[in-house]
């Protein structure tokens, strides 16, 4: 993918790139921060190299530059090829979307086994980003595991550059999606104590501009610097300053209600962000997360802006259909070790196939197929698809209101409400995996194939029961398959 400069974060860095470090590595790039920082290191002239768990035709298509390497952090037999001939390396790595009971221990499990690999690597500099929090006091699962980990990268020979940072605000956040989904959906909001805790939010150009920053400016090395917004806000502040720009008249009513699992639970009802995701980001809200370091970054890496500035920022950029990471790039956790279509030994149990002639032309037909899922919905039966995705959140589960990315385009990985693409040849195939709780394995597959000088549109859907539950369950749909994929089509090729 080619960025042009009006989508680079770091236009308006003012230090100066060190081709002479030779290739970069960069962990975690196809999360939010990381999916934001690989073209600006590409744009500045770096070789990168980033570290996928499994190799990705997405990752190839959009940074054609970039060098590849499979490897896991949590295999440590896996990092030494990744750290071969690397000088410095950012280490993104988090295992949140496990959920609050897992993420902790795979958290340090990666950093050490990372740790061991870098040594005998030999790099000379790690650059790693944790989280706000103050030591010492007792801080929330997440925020605890973030600092542990700089505690256990630090203990290396290895000089650790780390940025500690809070609330990150941006086109595709899960903060900001948070926040602008509840100030939306939300009539009413009961505040618990908890929303009197302060915080410095951070928008993600401010971030990226450091995270390159630092790499180009050697005194940063080895040093600890916390980043954040111009401001100190509150929770309720934050809400009440996104309602004010949204236009959203809201009723805030203080409770001495607290319970943080209810709490997220409600809120991954009313936004696209999952429970699990909720409850460790909320369970962080317990503590003050301020910038308190002594060591302060230059003016030419760091110019905090306000908090309304970030949201106007990321909302321009959802207006221009130009985000380009989002949170949901990574979750569920690793999606991309998800068993494939082609990868089953048999083709699945169940199948059920949907045609029409079409007589538009094929870029046009596909262009309205890849719309699927956006602002319109599914085009047809769109209350059929919410039940399905409300039933699905309710359940814990994906839901449909994940929503997309972009609103136009997509692209290998991209969220569609509980599908997510699975394999995508422009203006012939787009295959959907179903991620939402099944009994069994599901995709949907799209074709246009040429019929008769015309185009013929066709929609399977495919279907792998795990057992008799995932039996039950397909043949309590199937009487709605052909009333929802005949429409679905039907309505694709209309809007063409």
């Amino acid at each position: 993918m080619k960025w042009d400069g009006d989508e680079l974060l770091c236009k308006n860095l003012f230090t100066d790139p060190k081709p002479e470090l030779d290739t970069i590595l960069v962990t975690g790039a196809t999360g939010y921060v990381g999916g934001r920082l690989v073209p600006e290191l590409l744009a500045r002239g770096y070789k990168v190299r980033v570290m996928a768990r499994v190799s990705s035709v997405e990752i190839e298509e959009r940074w054609p530059n970039v060098e590849v390497i499979v490897a896991d952090a949590l295999k440590p037999e896996q990092l030494s090829k990744a750290l071969e001939n690397i000088n410095v390396a950012y280490y993104l790595i988090h295992s949140l979307l496990l959920g609050p009971k897992k993420f902790e221990e795979a958290d340090i499990k990666a950093a050490y086994n990372f740790r061991v690999a870098a040594n005998n690597a030999g790099i000379k500099r790690i650059i790693y980003l944790g989280a706000l929090g103050e030591f010492g006091t007792k801080l929330s699962p997440h925020l605890k595991s973030r600092n542990q980990v700089a505690e256990v990268l630090r203990d290396s020979k290895i000089p650790v550059t780390i940025l500690r940072a809070a609330v990150i605000i941006g086109s595709g956040s899960a903060s900001y999606e948070i926040l602008k989904s509840l100030v939306i959906k939300s009539p009413v909001f009961f505040l618990p104590y908890w929303a009197k805790t302060k915080c410095q939010p951070i928008s993600i150009r401010t971030l990226i501009n450091v995270l390159v920053g630092v790499l180009e400016t050697e005194e940063t090395t080895g040093k600890i610097y916390d980043v954040g917004g111009k401001e100190i806000l509150s929770y309720e502040k934050m809400l009440r300053i996104m309602s004010k720009l949204l236009n959203k008249k809201k009723i805030f009513v203080p409770t001495f209600f607290k319970n943080f699992k209810i709490y997220s639970y409600f809120a991954s009802l009313l936004t696209p962000v999952a429970a699990p995701v909720i409850k460790s980001l909320m369970q962080s809200c317990n503590n003050d997360v301020l910038c308190e370091s002594v060591n302060v970054l230059p003016a030419s890496m760091y110019r905090p802006i306000s908090f309304k500035e970030a949201l106007l920022r990321a909302m321009s950029r959802e207006e221009l259909d130009a985000v380009h990471s989002r949170w949901s790039d990574e979750y569920p956790h690793a999606h991309e070790l998800a068993i494939k279509l082609h990868e089953l030994k048999k083709s699945p149990h169940y199948i059920s196939v949907y045609s029409i002639i079409s007589y538009k032309k094929v870029d046009s037909l596909f262009k309205s197929l890849c719309k699927i899922g956006g602002k319109e919905g599914w085009f047809h039966s769109n209350w059929m698809w919410r039940l399905r995705g409300m039933l699905d959140s309710i359940l814990m589960g994906v839901g449909t209101s994940r929503g997309r990315r972009s609103s136009n385009v997509l692209r290998m990985h991209d969220v569609i409400g509980f599908f997510r693409v699975e394999d995508i040849i422009e203006n012939k195939r787009l295959l959907l995996r179903a991620e939402m709780k099944l009994p069994g394995k599901a995709w949907l597959e799209f074709l246009i194939n040429d019929f008769e000088n015309n185009n013929e549109l066709t929609v399977t859907a495919y279907f792998e029961p795990y057992d008799w539950k995932g039996k039950v369950y397909w043949y309590n749909f199937l009487p709605f398959h052909h009333i929802i994929f005949t429409n679905l089509i039907k309505q694709i090729d209309k809007r063409s």
